[in-house]
């Protein structure tokens, strides 16, 4: 049975942020996500999760300006020193939330430079070993053009191809089926082909990005296809409630309360 993560970004919005995390226990969950934690107090995340008997899932690492449209230095080769600091930034608050896998962001670049393809490379094997030695992961995750135009990291294959090339054990997939249905379709086929590499998993339905409920896609089926493939990672849960959020959980309710 899959075990769900709430997104604090998205989910739980009726209330400020560091009450979400009491909101999300209430509700059944035992683990969260969130993009970005940096605005608040690190032992004040960590107090949040212990309080309310939460694991965090995920996290992003420091994208740059994002009220500005930046999303991540990774395909920047002008922005390096910015993503080296943007891990040392990132540390505490993985130590204190005892957080296992950090999303690094790619940016806003193209992937026909080769440029940026070689900073890509050179960025990911940085974060990787960075935080090898804490036992953590680094995710990649492709986002889809629509939502995210000129993002770099905008194709499954292409991550699965540097994830296997560089062969670092502590880089992985972050493999959101939104995305993934956007970006590709045959999804199924792809969670086969890629688990071997997913280190993460999220979902909205499509193309609303709502509650993973109705739609395009058969979330009960691929659910249960999570557990053929043997998956034992969170599902984070990536998407903007219809409404309140809690009027929104009848899907997640045979869930509700599962631990890793």
């Amino acid at each position: 049975m899959p075990h769900f993560a709430a997104n604090l970004t998205l989910l739980f919005n009726e209330v400020p942020f560091l009450d979400r995390f009491e909101a999300a226990a209430k509700a059944g969950f035992t683990a969260v996500e969130f993009l970005f934690p940096y605005a608040f107090p690190v032992d004040e995340i960590g107090k949040r999760l212990r309080d309310n008997g939460l694991t965090q899932a995920l996290f992003n690492l420091p994208p740059g300006n994002w009220d500005a449209g930046e999303k991540g230095f990774a395909a920047l080769p002008e922005r390096f020193d910015d993503l080296k600091q943007s891990l040392v930034i990132a540390l505490p608050y993985a130590q204190a939330t005892g957080v296992k896998r950090l999303h690094l962001m790619s940016g806003l670049a193209d992937r026909g430079d080769r440029r940026a393809v070689e900073a890509f490379y050179k960025s990911v094997t940085w974060a990787a070993e960075f935080f090898s030695p804490y036992g953590i992961d680094v995710v990649l995750e492709p986002l889809n053009t629509r939502n995210t135009p000129n993002y770099f990291l905008n194709d499954f294959g292409f991550a699965r191809d540097v994830i296997e090339e560089l062969k670092i054990p502590n880089l992985k997939l972050q493999f959101d089926i939104y995305h993934c249905q956007i970006l590709h379709g045959d999804v199924t086929m792809r969670l086969r082909e890629m688990m071997p590499i997913i280190g993460h998993i999220q979902i909205a339905s499509i193309p609303s990005r709502h509650e993973p409920d109705d739609e395009e896609l058969n979330y009960p089926f691929l659910f249960a296809e999570l557990d053929r493939l043997g998956y034992a990672g969170f599902v984070g849960c990536e998407y903007n409630p219809r409404g309140k959020t809690t009027d929104g959980l009848a899907w997640f309710n045979p869930y509700a309360g599962v631990k890793r």
